[in-house]
């Protein structure tokens, strides 16, 4: 069978499977955030923590929240990290230095997991798996929570009540993350990744050296890894290395994992507001932008333009042999497409233009399916856009959902889209400008620029993927790429709760006949259509200083 063929085979056999789980997953999610009843072990957390899980909050309380309980997480993964020389299983490792400490304690609360470290020679295998490991699941958890009070925000009507953030988030990761997480983990350990507490082993290699390859718990935190779009590895390399992902049949699983919550998240959005079409749409949106993007990289990169690829006849630089080009390829497109961040082959030795589209993906807001909840909740917020743009074509209140599209929805709206390009394109200024930055830059020119540009992309949407090539454990990546994380996570959040909260304050809005049908062919067309443009007039020149210029 050829690569691409293979390539087809893989890429349908996964929308096949995404399709059988849409309704089933979905419609769990949907108990699960509507449901009054409370487990025995979810009291208990509440008792714990000393909340009232009767008690909803508005959309003020429910941000404050987040961001109270992100704080909290910052400061104990940061605490965590710089005494772990004290700690059981530290492995002789020594504290993480106070930069990168901070770097990672805002990487994996925001659900980047961005890497500026060698995870089997810096992290003890306790910190790993009770504090990164843990964070996979609650940012996760948090992002899932915020898209279900926007949805609750067009779903009711005259109220500021969007329900109860602790109760969220700790049904989200006891019901949905957990069990799906146990279960893929014995999966993973059956098909040969590590899951001990092992100091390591000492191997012979074949030109006759010693390597020492360090144990863990790898697989239970691989499968969170992936399933809460998460992307930090326990290894350097990542979903490349054979312990994290041994063969191509893990590799598949890997990418469903990556997919599964994001994409199942629109039909738990149509159960809520009680209309399942509107939950087709936005999932056929997500679909339109995800499967051409796929093809994209992957037809980039089978094509193998360039002087290096042309003379070898295949574009394998920084690919595994396990997993070929087509895989490979399809890995990069799945990872940046949502806030996954992990990968199986290094970007920076694709195509120019190959490389140029997972870039591209985050640009776009990663939404497409996104990730875990803040993929919906970006997509709403296109979707908001585009129903006002569509009301001033026709010089009528825009509305959507049965909810008024105003100024002050449009403000939420508009503050969320811009948050992101400004960190972006402002961070790749300023790294750029600075003489130490330009020297943490193993190439000069287009692809170095791609090299900076891709760094700062890639924190800022909270991504978590590296284009390399970049020394970024410095002290001015370390604290400006952590910055980026941190308000590209927290100051979107913030728009989209005031955005749900000025909704659900509303009164329901009478269909008319010139309402805009949100579940038809037509619609669904405009919103990829004010994507793609929006994105084009904000990146193009960047991207035309860098991919594009050492492309064309």
């Amino acid at each position: 069978m050829s690569q691409t063929a293979a390539a087809v085979v893989f890429i349908v056999s996964l929308v096949v499977a995404l399709v059988a789980v849409y309704r089933p997953l979905g419609d769990h999610m949907h108990r699960v955030v509507t449901t009054t009843r409370h487990l025995r072990v979810e009291r208990l957390v509440y008792r714990a923590v000393g909340v009232n899980p009767e008690g909803e909050q508005s959309w003020g309380v429910y941000a404050r929240s987040v961001l109270a309980f992100s704080a909290v997480s910052i400061l104990f993964l940061y605490g965590f990290q710089r005494v772990q020389d004290r700690l059981w299983l530290s492995l002789g490792f020594a504290p993480v230095k106070a930069d990168q400490a901070w770097n990672t304690a805002v990487s994996f609360t925001t659900n980047t997991n961005w890497q500026s470290y060698s995870g089997e020679s810096t992290m003890g295998h306790l910190v790993q798996m009770s504090g990164l490991a843990v964070q996979n699941f609650v940012s996760a958890a948090v992002g899932v929570a915020v898209a279900v009070a926007l949805v609750r925000g067009f779903a009711r009507t005259g109220t500021d009540r969007l329900g109860n953030f602790w109760v969220d988030l700790v049904r989200i990761c006891l019901r949905v993350l957990l069990p799906i997480a146990v279960v893929f983990a014995v999966v993973f350990v059956a098909a040969g990744m590590v899951q001990n507490l092992s100091a390591g082993t000492d191997a012979t290699t074949l030109a006759g050296a010693t390597q020492h390859v360090t144990g863990g718990p790898v697989a239970s935190q691989e499968v969170i890894k992936e399933l809460g779009t998460n992307g930090g590895g326990f290894y350097n390399a990542n979903s490349a290395h054979p312990f994290e992902n041994p063969t191509t049949w893990t590799n598949w699983i890997q990418i469903l994992l990556i997919l599964l919550i994001p994409f199942s998240l629109p039909r738990t959005f149509g159960r809520m507001v009680g209309d399942n079409r509107q939950g087709y749409a936005i999932a056929s949106i997500m679909a339109i932008l995800a499967v051409g993007s796929i093809v994209a990289v992957t037809a980039l990169q089978l094509q193998h333009a360039g002087t290096v690829p042309q003379a070898v006849g295949a574009a394998t630089e920084g690919t595994e042999t396990r997993f070929g080009v087509a895989q490979s390829a399809v890995f990069a497109g799945a990872t940046t497409l949502t806030s996954t961040g992990a990968v199986n082959s290094f970007h920076d030795s694709y195509t120019s233009l190959g490389g140029m589209i997972p870039m591209l993906n985050m640009m776009l807001g990663e939404v497409a399916p996104g990730g875990t909840g803040s993929g919906l909740y970006g997509m709403l917020v296109l979707a908001v856009i585009t129903v006002f743009v569509a009301g001033l074509m026709v010089g009528r209140t825009p509305e959507y959902l049965g909810k008024k599209i105003g100024a002050r929805e449009i403000t939420f709206a508009s503050l969320y889209f811009l948050t992101t390009p400004v960190l972006v394109l402002v961070g790749t200024a300023a790294a750029m400008a600075q003489s130490s930055a330009r020297a943490s830059m193993l190439n000069s020119g287009p692809h170095g620029l791609s090299e900076v540009l891709y760094a700062y992309t890639s924190a800022s949407n909270n991504n978590g993927s590296a284009f390399a090539g970049i020394s970024v454990n410095t002290g001015w990546y370390n604290t400006t790429l952590g910055l980026c994380m941190l308000l590209g996570r927290f100051l979107p959040i913030i728009f989209v709760l005031g955005l749900a909260g000025s909704l659900a304050a509303q009164k329901p809005v009478p269909v008319s006949v010139g309402t805009l049908k949100t579940h038809q062919p037509l619609f669904i067309g405009m919103v990829v259509g004010v994507t793609v443009v929006l994105i084009a007039l904000t990146f193009l020149p960047a991207l035309a200083l860098g991919p594009l210029a050492e492309g064309l």
